[in-house]
Parts: C-alpha cells; sequence; structure tokens
C-alpha cells in the first residue's frame, strides 16, 4: 500500500500497485504535465525574489537572445595552445568566434572530423586535443575565416 499524491488536482489517495506496468506508469500525460510544471518552476532561477502576497504572481525569467551569426569571412579567430588545468595535455583553442551555439559546434565537429581528434565546443571557443595550430589555421582559412595564430 503506497501513499499517491496528485500535486496537480489536489488529491490524495492510496493506491495498491500490481505488477502490471500500467499501474506503474500511472496516468502518463498527467506525469507528464506535472514535470513540465515542476521544470517552470526551477527555484534557482528566481532566488532574488523571497515573497510575494499576491496569489495570481507568476516569476517570468527573462530569455537571453543569442547575438546572430556572422559570416565567416567577419569572423575574427584566434588559434592558440593551452596547458594549463589539463593535467600536462595540450589542447588547440579557437577563441573569437560570434554566433549560435549551433554553428560553434558544427564548426566544431567539422574540424575535429578533419583532423581525426577530439575536442569540444563550450562559452565561444573551440577545444581541440593536441596541438594542431598551423592545421587549425588552415583548415579555417580554407573554410573562408579569418583566422590567426595567436601563440
Amino acid at each position: 500500500m503506497f501513499l499517491n499524491v496528485n500535486r496537480l488536482n489536489n488529491q490524495v489517495s492510496t493506491n495498491c500497485f500490481h505488477s502490471t506496468k500500467e499501474s506503474y506508469l500511472g496516468n502518463p500525460p498527467l506525469i507528464r504535465n506535472f514535470v513540465a510544471d515542476m521544470a517552470d518552476n526551477d527555484w534557482k532561477a528566481r532566488l532574488g525574489v523571497v515573497y510575494s502576497t499576491n496569489p495570481d504572481f507568476q516569476y517570468t525569467t527573462a530569455k537571453a537572445e543569442e547575438a546572430a551569426t556572422l559570416e565567416p569571412g567577419k569572423q575574427r579567430l584566434i588559434v592558440g595552445i593551452d596547458r594549463r588545468n589539463r593535467g600536462g595535455k595540450q589542447v588547440t583553442l579557437i577563441s573569437g568566434f560570434v554566433g549560435a551555439d549551433e554553428d560553434i559546434k558544427a564548426l566544431a565537429k567539422t574540424l575535429k572530423t578533419k583532423l581525426g581528434v577530439g575536442g569540444s565546443a563550450k562559452e565561444g571557443e573551440i577545444t581541440i586535443q593536441g596541438d594542431f595550430r598551423d592545421k587549425v589555421t588552415e583548415l579555417l582559412k580554407q573554410l573562408g575565416y579569418n583566422a590567426k595564430r595567436g601563440n
């Protein structure tokens, strides 16, 4: 016997679960709605709000707009090497990309497949495992980017 709390309809009931799949899943649309409501009710996004006496208060967060992706000829990319905080490993860092996350991830995937190495694209920087500064600079110039070797 389990206590089942339905927060959407404010109902409390006791259920005896059996070994059927439906009894464990309950009502899937209801569960999906509850999970969606919980995602909208993220407490970390509301850390600045202490209390509201308005019963109809709905906290809204401002969505950050992504910068429009510049065309490759206007991008000024700097290709450098980084050895700090990487356990003695070297990585090639490409910084200066201005644009959407999807575009930087697509560029990172292109570079990784052409070089045959791993890497990532986070926070406006592309990280390629290993020292490939010259090859990356040449590839970026072939793709039409304004690339410069940094250090």
